[in-house]
């Protein structure tokens, strides 16, 4: 797939951060993450995720993968 062409995978961080009532600063900070790369992802911007970072985003927010990512049609 072309660097240009969109893909069909979004991120549900804002869900997941408003129901444990954190931030995303906090949670960037408990991630060792910087904000602007949390906001990237955040945002759908993101082209990768390491899978220590999705890890460690899971275990920070006591979730599974799915619940941070979803394909749609």
């Amino acid at each position: 797939m072309p660097p240009t062409e969109k893909h069909n995978v979004v991120v549900t961080l804002d869900r997941l951060l408003e129901a444990r009532h954190m931030t995303l600063t906090e949670l960037a900070d408990r991630v060792g993450l910087t904000l602007a790369n949390m906001s990237i992802l955040k945002n759908g911007r993101a082209k990768a995720i390491r899978f220590s970072t999705l890890s460690a985003i899971c275990e920070v927010l006591e979730c599974q993968p799915g619940d941070i990512l979803a394909f749609r049609r």
